[in-house]
């Protein structure tokens, strides 16, 4: 059997995600439930469908929240390039977190941006500010509950952190975590386990607990600031995250939806007629003719359109359940479905872009951008 190895700066290509629970350990999400659903905790679209399918400690995490201690939700966007659907998942799990009473910690990653993927200072403030804050202020998030940060501008201990992990790990380690690796990278892991472990410190609020969506390609990063947490005993106390893992929303071309790639994602700022190119050509789960399809039926599990529908455009269960049956029986063919895609991606778009443009002047206002 092959070595399931996860790059958090690569492009991993996750064909069994059932394999992650038996190598590194992550829990099944379905085990925790029953369990929200005795605390009256509605799931969210992405839970119940199991797009979010892991968890490390996130039964311990809902003990703290039923006991009312205080409870935080982090995570951090590389401002590496535009704000698009596959962004969208995480930003609505923090919409939802903060609807249930959880505070919000965002921290820029800017200088993940300039160490690993060479993106020039300016240009990354800029996309942290008017991509991703106001992108996640534009889709719900609430700007008194939410603390937004750069890290090389954050303030206090958050520094002392990352110089205090770096006596805790070997190089080895790194190295069995993350395969190859390099200065840069190196500095980056640290800082990012700064900013998961640091709203635990009075002086960011003391949190109790800090849970950290992301997808499953970011597990190295869980496990290293697990490990630095237990580390870090009689010196600081600091609890290991919890964390919930979501499956990766595939590309327009079938493989690994990324900024870096825009012909394979959607930006929220895109102008409508690029945005309809791109989806129109998508690659589909169809078969080769029309005849074909309608005697065969389609593969929607293979299709990055019917992802656009699970993951983000058809909230009914019913409608979402129709239209795979009405494409796997043959009914649906892929023009139509695609057609009926976009009509949903132009409402929202045209919405979401109208909130973009009044959030990005109250982004600039509500973080301290770095200074050079």
């Amino acid at each position: 059997m092959p070595e399931v190895r996860l790059d958090p700066w690569g492009r991993p290509d996750i064909k069994d995600y059932s394999r992650l629970y038996e190598v590194f350990g992550i829990r099944p999400f379905r085990e925790v439930a029953e369990k929200m659903k005795s605390m009256g905790i509605e799931q969210s679209l992405l839970m119940r469908r199991g797009i979010v399918f892991g968890h490390r400690d996130f039964d311990s995490l809902l003990d703290f929240y039923k006991r009312g201690e205080k409870v935080a939700v982090m995570t951090g966007f590389v401002p590496s390039g535009g704000f698009h659907f596959g962004h969208l998942l995480t930003g609505k799990q923090l919409v939802y977190f903060q609807n249930l009473g959880f505070k919000v910690f965002v921290g820029i990653a800017d200088a993940e941006a300039y160490a690993v993927r060479h993106i020039k200072r300016k240009e990354a403030i800029r996309i942290g500010v008017e991509e991703y804050i106001a992108n996640l202020l534009a889709i719900g998030l609430d700007e008194r509950k939410t603390e937004f940060y750069f890290q090389t501008s954050r303030k206090g201990s958050y520094h002392s952190l990352i110089q205090l992990f770096g006596s805790k790990i070997t190089s080895s380690e790194f190295e069995s975590i993350y395969g190859e690796i390099t200065p840069g990278k190196i500095v980056s892991a640290l800082t990012q386990a700064a900013d998961i472990l640091h709203p635990q410190l009075d002086e960011y609020g003391g949190y109790k607990m800090v849970l950290v969506p992301v997808g499953a390609d970011q597990d190295p990063h869980l496990r290293l600031t697990r490990d630095l947490a237990e580390r870090m005993k009689g010196e600081v106390e600091l609890r290991p995250p919890s964390s919930i893992y979501h499956r990766l929303m595939r590309g327009l071309d079938g493989g690994k939806m990324s900024s870096s790639r825009p012909e394979t994602t959607i930006f929220l700022n895109e102008p409508l007629e690029v945005a309809r190119k791109k989806f129109m050509s998508s690659l589909t789960g169809g078969r080769n003719t029309a005849e074909e399809q309608r005697r065969l039926g389609g593969e929607p599990e293979k299709c990055p359109v019917f992802d656009f529908y699970i993951y983000q455009l058809i909230e009914d269960d019913n409608k979402l359940n129709d239209v795979y049956k009405r494409c796997k029986g043959g009914k649906l063919l892929c023009g139509e479905c695609k057609a009926m895609g976009f009509s949903m991606i132009r409402e929202f778009l045209e919405e979401h872009q109208r909130k973009l443009e009044a959030s990005r002047e109250v982004a600039w206002s509500i973080v301290e951008a770095p200074k050079f």
